[in-house]
């Protein structure tokens, strides 16, 4: 059985959508495609409210991406305390933290050099 490619920006919006299902907040996209020796094209990063609400977030994401696109991330880490989850699926790289954890650890900054855009809720 061969697997159907999965366009980026359908894994984008899909991805984007399995977050503000269940109300991730400050959803931004950095564009890494510009900086050298980076691992991935896209991360995307965004943050709940408590461990809870990340665990959700990351579940909402497997959930619609594997419906809508018959995709499933690469590898996840983070689920065990659920502060800071990371999904990888190759091209993009979903971070959903915590809002402290986010705010200590600003990876927005550390890739400052990417193209940043703020994802607006529907």
């Amino acid at each position: 059985m061969t697997k159907k490619h999965v366009s980026t920006d359908d894994l984008i919006a899909v991805i984007i959508q399995g977050i503000e299902d269940v109300k991730g907040e400050n959803i931004q996209l950095l564009d890494l495609r510009e900086i050298e020796n980076t691992v991935c094209d896209y991360f995307i990063i965004c943050s709940g409210n408590s461990n809870t609400q990340v665990n959700a977030i990351s579940g909402s994401v497997q959930k619609v991406v594997s419906k809508q696109l018959k995709d499933k991330p690469w590898h996840i880490e983070g689920q065990g305390n659920s502060e800071w989850i990371l999904m990888d699926y190759v091209n993009v790289v979903v971070h959903v933290f915590q809002k402290h954890i986010r705010e200590f650890y600003d990876i927005e900054s550390l890739w400052g050099d990417a193209k940043i855009t703020e994802i607006k809720p529907a």
